[in-house]
């Protein structure tokens, strides 16, 4: 007779050291490095998806804004569908999705059918992201939860290190369709992992309705604004043009009078009473637009002008990660012993000087003497930037809601990365078909870096004239290495502990 495994521990319960841990941080790992991996490899095969699938530049920017429209539209509301529902049922369904979607993403026989698998792997990556670190708070003993969060954050960074180079060689090896195919062998190792070991685990504070319609108003909000932008240098200030760009910017000032009138919104405006949560959310808005332009630009720029393979774009793009990983943890000690103004105006200045040291970078151009020295400038900006940035969100609101204070910078980032990815090419001038040709895309380029670089400096202004030393009381984040190139990483608040039941009472002895 076979034996019956044993049911996953009770939740809140579970070691790092025991088997049953390791075997909840392998899957939220699993779960994580689907989405971390694909959001930082896409951009390395774009030019070789748009030659397969004979594909413009608008295509090539919906391929990276399809999923990211999704993920940042939905990604409170995937957080609030696992505290409800249950986080590790959510989280399974969120892995299931992605990789179904990253298998029609490796099929796609053209662009159109390509795009529309990447917003379905958006909405599959709004379900499992906020659910992986919500599993590790949820199941993990609070003694353990600080180093379980350490191992998630620190396999996460290796992972994020690797996904460049990782993603060139499959370019430049199997093919682009195996940067999404890999997923499904990912997912097949993760469910039944999950299924076997992780403790299902709710919030017993999540109730009332979801707020379904804020998500579809600034998803739509998004998207609109989004189209207008990517197809206005084809089609010019055209009726279809204007009136999905008016339509975009009327969806969001509907969305602001939703969120403000519904009893438990996705946004609540009461969150950006805090003068500090809303400085720093401005802060974010500039400096992840800017890396979400440069990433989409520099990627190209490396294989269409300097002549890199789509290995050596990824590869050369790697010292900005390593950085991260190496020291991100050191930046935001530094960061909680001198206060988040100065890291907040540094960063994103040093990063503003490591994407005007691009413009060097052009045909011909040597790694050592052109490249290196841009992205090691830029990395030591973001290592400055990051943690900190992460840890003043955090401070500027109260420690119930740090989890809700995460995800709404979390989606702020992504959108801001949505909208440059849409927006540069229309401001610097780059046609359709310039990705085809060296000198085009070079020229564009060159207009794009000091535009980013210009967004960066005026995020520094900002940070040095609103940003001041949160709060000694409030929270900190715990969770100090990532490599977080497309958004800040996601904090979960802890949850609430269950009281433990009193003795029962001695039994009175017998008259």
């Amino acid at each position: 007779m076979g034996t019956t495994a044993p049911p996953p521990a009770a939740p809140g319960t579970l070691r790092t050291t025991s088997p049953a841990g390791r075997w909840v941080l392998l899957t939220t790992v699993l779960g994580s490095s689907m989405a971390l991996l694909d959001s930082t490899v896409v951009n390395v095969a774009l030019r070789r998806i748009g030659a397969d699938l004979d594909a413009d530049l608008a295509a090539l920017q919906w391929t990276v804004n399809a999923y990211m429209l999704a993920l940042a539209g939905l990604i409170l509301l995937g957080g609030a569908l696992g505290d409800r529902f249950g986080r590790r049922r959510v989280f399974l369904v969120g892995v299931l999705w992605f990789a179904g979607a990253s298998l029609l993403c490796g099929l796609a026989p053209n662009a159109g059918v390509l795009i529309a698998a990447r917003a379905l792997q958006g909405v599959g990556g709004a379900l499992l992201t906020p659910g992986s670190l919500a599993l590790i708070q949820a199941s993990f003993h609070p003694d353990d939860r600080a180093r379980a969060v350490g191992v998630w954050s620190g396999l996460g960074g290796v992972g994020a290190a690797i996904g460049p180079f990782l993603g060139g060689w499959l370019v430049d090896g199997p093919g682009w369709r195996w940067v999404f195919l890999l997923n499904v062998p990912l997912a097949a190792v993760c469910v039944p992992v999950a299924l076997k070991h992780v403790p299902e685990s709710r919030d017993p504070r999540a109730h009332g309705r979801f707020d379904v319609l804020g998500a579809v108003l600034g998803a739509l909000s998004l998207g609109l604004v989004t189209y207008a932008l990517i197809a206005a240098p084809d089609q010019g200030a055209s009726a279809t043009v204007v009136a999905s760009g008016l339509a975009g910017v009327g969806a969001g000032v509907l969305f602001g009078y939703v969120e403000r009138r519904r009893p438990e919104p996705m946004v609540p405006p009461s969150v950006f009473a805090s003068r500090q949560f809303t400085s720093v959310n401005v802060v974010t808005l500039c400096v992840y637009g800017a890396f979400g332009g440069f990433f989409f630009l520099s990627a190209l720029q490396l294989q269409v002008v300097v002549g890199y393979s789509a290995l050596g774009a990824g590869t050369a793009l790697l010292p900005i990660t390593v950085l991260m990983l190496l020291l991100s943890a050191r930046s935001g000690e530094l960061g909680q012993r001198i206060g988040p103004r100065i890291p907040l105006t540094v960063g994103p200045l040093l990063c503003a000087a490591g994407m005007l040291l691009m413009l060097r970078v052009g045909e011909g151009a040597s790694y050592l003497s052109g490249v290196l020295p841009a992205v090691l400038v830029l990395g030591l900006g973001m290592v400055t930037l990051v943690a900190p940035l992460t840890a003043t969100v955090l401070a500027s609101v109260e420690t119930a809601r740090a989890g809700l204070a995460s995800g709404i910078n979390n989606a702020a980032a992504r959108a801001a990365g949505l909208i440059a990815v849409a927006a540069l090419p229309l401001l610097v001038g780059m046609g359709p078909d310039a990705y085809r040709s060296a000198d085009a895309f070079g020229t564009a380029f060159r207009r794009a870096m000091p535009l980013c670089a210009g967004v960066l400096v005026l995020g520094a202004v900002i940070a040095w004239a609103t940003v001041r030393i949160p709060a000694a009381e409030k929270p900190q984040p715990q969770c100090h290495t990532n490599c977080a190139a497309a958004a800040p990483p996601l904090e979960q608040p802890e949850p609430l502990e269950q009281p433990e039941p009193p003795p029962p009472e001695p039994p009175s002895p017998p008259r």
